[in-house]
């Protein structure tokens, strides 16, 4: 079985930056930087701002109206409310707006899709969508975007990305659904008996406007109960946030789109989005992605969904068994039930079905380290990929020196709690060019695909960059069932 490596790289640039807040936490300094902008008479205003337009406004898009957004997010610290010329709101706006290189530390763990635009293509080609983990300045991670086609022949090509990059400028939260949220509530352990009076106090389908607003009045009268109630209402509000949505401008090419952190629970990261074209039983597509939330001490596995890449739903994993990372959830229903792929324990990979996406309740073992080189642990390297021999996932094991390797196993397509078949040698460890770079030693991907009787593998080299990899679909299948 020959592993057919492609010269594609698909390396970090330090060049693409995106323009966010610059968050400074002392209200005193606030106030104090805003007082020394309206001590500048117009004449200076406009001599700053034209020098802050001139070095930053052909990096970015909508630059402009990000400041004045910044501007209307601070005005609050304003003293008096005297009107200010729309040339000193930009210039505040200026000031408390920084740029941030998303991907300045590393470009790694892609899962790749079929992208829905398969037009204007030649026979026998197929475009697709790489995502990506960006990494930058504090470790902070988030998702970024490639496109690229594949021809007839499995020649690779990758679309050159676009020279700006931003965040959706339209985020907004959901509209809850009462049962659900309260439901979400019991499995944290938050409902409390002020809780509780709050679920009460809301009407069926809820705004987080509503929700805020319902916890504010009720806060009143729990005042006795001090802290206690402030860190429940804090505790509903956090995981109110951690379900939103997120919509790009058409015009956006795809790699200008980036989802960055916003939610608390996503404050040091978005990690590992595992994508997959699912297919519901009327034959609807949509896209999900499972992914790991980071706050900087704990990890929360959330879902991510968009049919079209330009609008997207992000919501809360629920239940016992939402645990750790590395959750892949197989494209299609099995015997009627959700199905996912799942690692609880860090070591062994996990069996779950369920009755709702977004609530998990039992799992299965069907997997343990076997081999030398997966003694450490085993974990799922993307989605389940359905062939006629059965449902093919990609591994990773973890062996002596912490080396990661990938693997791959299969199971049965009817019951995949079935293993018929599995790698007994790793399908790709790190080479020479492979094994330097943030996190030494690691191959690691979040999920391929088949084409043309090839399995295509892209994968992350060190944690820092990203290639791809080819393997005859066949030849893999025998080599497992031997």
């Amino acid at each position: 079985m020959k592993v057919i490596r492609t010269d594609v790289v698909i390396k970090p640039d330090y060049k693409r930056v995106l323009y966010r807040p610059f968050t400074i936490v002392s209200e005193e300094r606030i106030t104090k930087i805003i007082g020394r902008i309206l001590t500048l008479s117009e004449a200076e205003v406009k001599n700053e701002l034209n020098q802050v337009i001139t070095e930053f406004e052909e990096r970015h898009q909508r630059l402009r109206k990000f400041y004045l957004n910044r501007f209307e997010q601070m005005k609050k610290y304003l003293l008096t409310d005297k009107q200010l010329s729309n040339d000193r709101k930009l210039l505040i706006g200026a000031y408390f707006t920084q740029e941030y290189s998303l991907e300045s530390a590393a470009l790694f763990n892609p899962s790749m899709v079929w992208h829905p635009d398969q037009s204007n293509l030649a026979e026998g080609s197929r475009r697709f969508i790489l995502s990506l983990r960006a990494t930058g300045e504090g470790h902070i991670s988030s998702i970024t975007f490639r496109s690229g086609v594949i021809d007839k022949g499995n020649n690779i090509n990758i679309d050159i990305p676009s020279r700006y990059v931003t965040t959706s400028e339209n985020i907004s939260n959901q509209i809850f659904e009462k049962a659900l949220f309260e439901r979400k509530l019991i499995e944290l352990d938050l409902l409390t008996d002020f809780a509780q009076k709050v679920i009460d106090s809301l009407d069926e389908n809820f705004s987080f406007i509503n929700l805020e607003e319902t916890i504010k009045i009720l806060l009143r009268t729990f005042r006795k109960n001090g802290l206690e109630i402030e860190l429940t209402s804090r505790a509903i509000l956090s995981l109110a946030l951690s379900n939103y949505e997120i919509q790009y401008n058409s015009d956006q090419r795809l790699s200008e789109r980036v989802i960055f952190p916003h939610s608390p629970s996503e404050m040091n990261g978005i990690e590992d989005a595992r994508f997959v074209e699912f297919i519901d039983e009327n034959g609807q597509k949509t896209y999900y992605a499972t992914y790991t939330a980071y706050d900087g001490k704990v990890i929360f596995p959330q879902l991510l969904e968009t049919k079209d890449f330009l609008n997207f739903k992000i919501s809360t994993l629920n239940g016992p068994e939402v645990k750790n990372k590395g959750m892949a959830l197989f494209p299609r229903k099995i015997n009627g039930l959700y199905a996912m792929i799942s690692r609880q324990d860090n070591e062994n990979i996990f069996l779950m079905y369920s009755e709702h996406l977004h609530f998990w309740y039992t799992k299965q073992i069907i997997l343990k380290p076997t081999y030398p080189w997966e003694f450490v642990q085993l974990g799922n390297c993307g989605s389940p990929i359905e062939t006629e021999a059965g449902w093919l996932v990609l591994s990773h094991g973890v062996g002596a020196m912490r080396e990661y390797s990938m693997g791959a196993f299969l199971l049965d397509k009817d019951d995949p709690s079935k293993v018929i078949g599995r790698l007994k040698e790793p399908l790709l460890t790190p080479n020479e060019n492979e094994r330097e770079g943030y996190v030494p030693n690691v191959v690691y991907s979040c999920g391929g695909a088949i084409h043309d009787d090839e399995l295509i593998i892209p994968y992350a080299m060190s944690d820092h960059a990203s290639s791809i990899a080819k393997v005859n679909v066949k030849e893999l299948i025998d080599e497992m069932i031997k």
